[in-house]
């Protein structure tokens, strides 16, 4: 495997930001850091030489994504995944979890089985598959968003133990409502198993949640959306989500899903230590406007957003790197505060930050350089180039 040196440009490692500094790429992971002086360059190594206008952060691994660019994980193919993957690093990302959706048994099934062999077999010059997100159907149907009703069921533990097999244990996290029969117990048999268990297309009050981080829920899909927001006298998903500090908090950050103001509302209550940011883009991503697909629903899709027929929002079709640029924007937070809610944050959630998630020797080469107006220059996955503007 080829060996990289990236020189003189603003680096972002986990203990320290050399202004002036460089990254060696060994055999796919990180092999040195520390400031440009100190650079040695190795014989037969290709030298990346740039600014102090540019910087380097760990990729971004997205915890909550369905597709881009006319794949989707639903869809059951190699070809979709593979679309998926060789996609997400133009945006930054070099992780992800594959997201399903609440639809038929069968097509759930085809899905996971598909994505749980794939994820076995995958290629290491794409973004990495690290593992499958169960959106559903163990929801309420009172917050089901753009999830079609139709194929809503109960919490099962005996269903998702017959899913996990299916995809060879790859399930790394589950959206459910867990104030619906059996959602206590499926949390619980989530935490024993070391599956991340997420609040999400919830109507829970606030001591139903109190209940399910006793039972072992750490995590809280897409802030604001499909969730019992909150009241004075109740508060709610939203309230818990503020106020809990044993969760992880998604947030969408388009400025559609929800308004600037709430995200830096978000951010101030949450701050960077709790926050992570998701795209749960749709298959329309770096696609044109028009109608789509989405669980067997047409969704419309225009230069911002996409909607069901009715106008509910149905998945989004934001970059990671702009959801980066307007979070920053909103909050006015720092690159650092950037770097925990895209990499350190769901890398320590899906207990990998021993090998993604930061700049650090030893960790895999996952690696973004951004230039000053914080657009995507250049990705690495896993110490290859995955992804190369023309000018670079």
């Amino acid at each position: 495997m080829k060996t990289f040196i990236i020189n003189n440009l603003m680096v972002h490692s986990e203990k320290e930001t050399y202004k002036d500094g460089y990254i060696k790429i060994v055999d796919g992971q990180i092999a040195e850091v520390g400031p440009a002086s100190q650079c040695k360059h190795d014989e037969g190594a290709e030298v990346i030489t740039l600014s102090s206008e540019y910087q380097v952060i760990p990729g971004a691994i997205d915890v909550h994504i369905h597709g881009a660019a006319k794949a989707d994980a639903m869809d059951a193919t190699y070809e979709a995944l593979t679309t998926m993957a060789k996609t997400l690093p133009k945006e930054g990302t070099t992780s992800f979890l594959a997201t399903t959706m609440t639809q038929s048994a069968d097509a759930i099934e085809s899905a996971l089985l598909n994505a749980g062999t794939y994820i076995d077999e995958q290629n290491d010059d794409h973004a990495e598959i690290v593992g499958i997100h169960l959106e559903g159907p163990f929801i309420s149907p009172a917050r089901k968003g753009a999830q079609p009703e139709d194929f809503i069921v109960d919490p099962d533990v005996s269903l998702f133990k017959r899913w996990q097999l299916l995809a060879q244990n790859h399930i790394k996290l589950v959206t459910l409502a867990p104030e619906q029969p059996n959602g206590l117990e499926l949390a619980r048999h989530l935490k024993e198993t070391g599956v991340v268990a997420s609040i999400g297309h919830s109507d829970a009050t606030y001591d139903q949640i109190s209940e399910a981080i006793e039972a072992g829920t750490t995590h809280v899909t897409h802030l604001y959306n499909g969730m019992r927001g909150l009241h004075h006298r109740e508060p709610g998903v939203l309230g818990a989500a503020y106020l809990r500090d044993e969760l992880f908090v998604e947030l969408i950050t388009d400025g559609i899903h929800c308004r600037p103001e709430m995200v830096k509302l978000a951010f101030d209550q949450i701050t960077s230590n709790r926050m992570i940011l998701i795209t749960d883009s749709l298959r329309a991503k770096w696609l044109e406007k028009g109608t789509y697909d989405l669980g067997g629903q047409d969704v419309y899709v225009d230069e911002t957003k996409a909607t069901l027929p009715d106008g509910t929002l149905a998945g989004s079709i934001l970059k990671m790197n702009d959801a980066i640029k307007n979070t920053m924007q909103y909050t006015g937070c720092s690159m650092t505060d950037i770097i925990k809610m895209t990499a350190e944050n769901p890398a320590k959630q899906l207990r990998i930050f021993d090998k993604k998630g930061s700049i650090r020797v030893g960790k895999d080469a996952d690696l973004v350089i951004l230039n000053k107006d914080l657009d995507v220059e250049m990705t690495f996955c896993r110490g290859k180039i995955a992804y190369k503007k023309e000018n670079v």
